[in-house]
């Protein structure tokens, strides 16, 4: 009878919603100093330019891997004093969850979960370099969403 009862409170449990991390992780990381050595001997404040991207992939049944891709642009005049690319990625279990949910975790709590660990490896790589830090402000990955969503809706009308 026992073994009745387990079976009908796992039920439930299976059929519930469920977010988790499965492994954050580094997927590619480079950095470029395309000026060496020289661009260390100006002392000038670099202009620094962030672009940001995120992508997301379903790997298996319930299961998804989320990444955001930053790239930092640091110039001096018109030399590249250095650039850093960061992919930090994750895999994440998404299951019994409405599919018109899914694309807002991918798109919103993925990246916002990603973002803290991308800060940091650029801010590492950058002085690894010999560069003052760079620190990457909060990104509102939430108004990101809305913003691409709106953008696709307006191109699908403009075709």
């Amino acid at each position: 009878m026992a073994t009745a009862d387990n079976a009908t409170n796992q039920e439930p449990q299976e059929a519930q919603p469920g977010f988790s991390i499965e492994k954050l992780y580094v997927k590619d990381a480079s950095l470029e100093i395309p000026n060496a050595p020289q661009i260390f001997t100006d002392r000038t404040q670099p202009q620094v330019n962030i672009e940001l991207g995120n992508a997301a992939q379903k790997l298996d049944e319930g299961i998804f891997e989320s990444a955001i891709k930053v790239t930092v642009t640091a110039k001096i005049g018109d030399k590249v004093a250095f650039l850093v690319e960061v992919t930090q990625a994750g895999i994440f279990a998404i299951r019994n969850i409405p599919e018109e949910n899914i694309e807002m975790i991918l798109g919103v709590t993925c990246p916002n979960i990603l973002f803290p660990y991308a800060r940091e490896v650029v801010s590492d790589l950058v002085t690894r370099a010999g560069f003052a830090p760079v620190l990457l402000n909060p990104i509102n990955f939430e108004a990101l969403f809305a913003q691409q969503k709106l953008q696709a809706e307006n191109a699908a009308k403009a075709n």
